[in-house]
């Protein structure tokens, strides 16, 4: 059982993404034998951000890319995409190599946010699609914006692997490729995200049964 099956119904993970007509289904083999050109390479970017956009777009917010940088932070992934897939040897999946780019432009505009602090306070019921009675719709806003405090509370090396295992579904394997780490190193830190998670939701409960007293 996985961490997140009991608590993956409030949160509605999907909902935290604007919608695209891509579909994530196997891509990536390319059976011909022609050398590349710049019209196949452009094609197949298309392709990868009509399928993967959506991915990329919650990598970069459960990797703790304010809401109003996301779309910049995703263009950028897609950018470095199409300048490195010439150079892709398909060594792993294309998932996982577009969520290491993903990695690394979320290390880099968090950077940014440091030094400018201001756009913390992004509107983040807009990440959540309102559906159902006014109180189910802020229930899901408000487990969504706990999802991401907690997200914030895991340092980058936890916080990766527990989104790509716990909110993605990511098999160690393809992890420790993506990420470059050892399979011992990826449930290490899995673990110890875990341990750190369900921590914070604990303190979440203590306040919530608090206030209801």
């Amino acid at each position: 059982m996985r961490f997140f099956d009991g608590f993956a119904e409030p949160v509605h993970e999907d909902d935290m993404v604007p919608q695209s007509a891509g579909v994530d289904a196997p891509i990536g083999e390319d059976t011909t034998t022609e050398p590349a050109t710049s019209t196949t390479i452009d094609a197949r970017v298309v392709a990868l951000y009509d399928q993967y956009f959506d991915f990329v777009w919650r990598s970069l917010r459960r990797l703790g890319v304010a809401a109003g940088d996301l779309d910049d932070a995703a263009q950028d992934v897609f950018i470095v995409v199409h300048r490195r897939l010439p150079t892709f040897e398909e060594r792993s999946a294309i998932k996982s190599w577009i969520f290491a780019i993903a990695l690394r432009i979320a290390k880099d505009y968090r950077r940014r946010a440091i030094r400018q602090r201001q756009r913390n306070a992004e509107n983040e019921d807009a990440l959540v699609c309102l559906r159902g009675s006014p109180e189910e719709a802020h229930a899901r806003v408000q487990a969504a914006e706990r999802v991401l405090v907690l997200l914030d509370g895991l340092d980058d090396d936890k916080r990766a692997v527990f989104v790509l295992s716990e909110l993605e579904r990511m098999p160690a394997p393809e992890i420790a490729i993506a990420l470059g780490i050892p399979m011992n190193t990826v449930y290490s830190r899995l673990r110890l995200a875990r341990v750190a998670f369900e921590d914070g939701l604990k303190r979440f409960q203590a306040k919530d049964d608090w206030r209801s007293r």
